[in-house]
């Protein structure tokens, strides 16, 4: 549970990737609970058809997959939304990937790192710095990982890695924003009938907006890892098996616990 409460209406919220799938689903919640909504993505037209058909919902176009389309987003939404306080970090993409095959291309490749794994990253530190000049204001950096990072699918091996690594950083984020005001909040989705499938997963995914509704409300009532069907149960295991060891190397090396 987090030790920081936040009221569940009021909020200014940033949505990556939040045209469609899981992110869409995710801005509607908070949009119903009354909150300042902001969706992210880059395609232009698709952004202001959903804010058409969700009115309240803002959006803003942004490349997030370079340095300089991210600190433009942040100086953007910084700019127009001082007030802002919860990160949702949710964009990603999915490819399958051969990694015997020469045809492979690193570009392709470098592309789902950076979007999957470095813009989280880049992200939550530039809007960490935003949050913390509010002291007094709870925060949130939300980070929407993937059962795949304990599970991962050999078929979507960069996927897979991404998203391990990006719930090891909200593990090491969590640690070192105790004491503030920022909480941290992971979401691993099970397979979810999105975009973002790779072809031919689509059968196998969970209805978006039965997940949504699965998590939104666990997260609301201050829950910090949530997920559902084999997801959770990664969740749950990972923090059972690690929980103790991740605490005692910290605390040899120094850092809070």
């Amino acid at each position: 549970m987090s030790a920081t409460a936040m009221s569940a209406s009021g909020n200014v919220v940033v949505v990556t990737g939040g045209g469609s799938g899981i992110g869409l689903a995710l801005a509607r919640q908070y949009l119903a609970d009354g909150n300042q909504v902001i969706i992210v993505g880059r395609r232009a037209e698709l952004l202001a058809q959903v804010a058409q058909a969700h009115p309240g919902l803002e959006w803003i176009r942004a490349d997030i997959q370079t340095e300089l389309g991210r600190t433009d987003l942040v100086a953007q939404v910084v700019a127009k939304y001082p007030k802002v306080n919860i990160l949702v970090n949710n964009a990603g993409i999915q490819r399958q990937v051969d990694l015997q095959a020469d045809r492979a291309s690193w570009a392709e490749i470098e592309s789902e790192i950076q979007i999957n794994l470095s813009a989280p990253i880049h992200l939550s530190m530039l809007f960490v710095q935003h949050f913390q000049k509010k002291k007094e204001v709870p925060a949130a950096i939300v980070n929407v990982t993937s059962g795949l990072a304990f599970f991962p699918l050999a078929s979507v091996p960069v996927y897979s890695s991404t998203k391990a690594a990006l719930h090891s950083f909200t593990w090491s984020l969590r640690h070192q924003l105790l004491g503030t005001k920022i909480r941290v909040v992971e979401i691993a989705p099970p397979a979810v009938d999105t975009d973002l499938m790779a072809p031919g997963l689509h059968k196998f995914g969970m209805n978006v907006d039965e997940f949504a509704d699965s998590v939104y409300g666990r997260v609301r009532k201050g829950e910090d890892e949530v997920g559902c069907s084999h997801a959770e149960d990664g969740l749950v295991a990972y923090r059972k098996q690690n929980r103790a060891a991740f605490d005692n190397v910290n605390k040899l090396h120094g850092l809070k616990s």
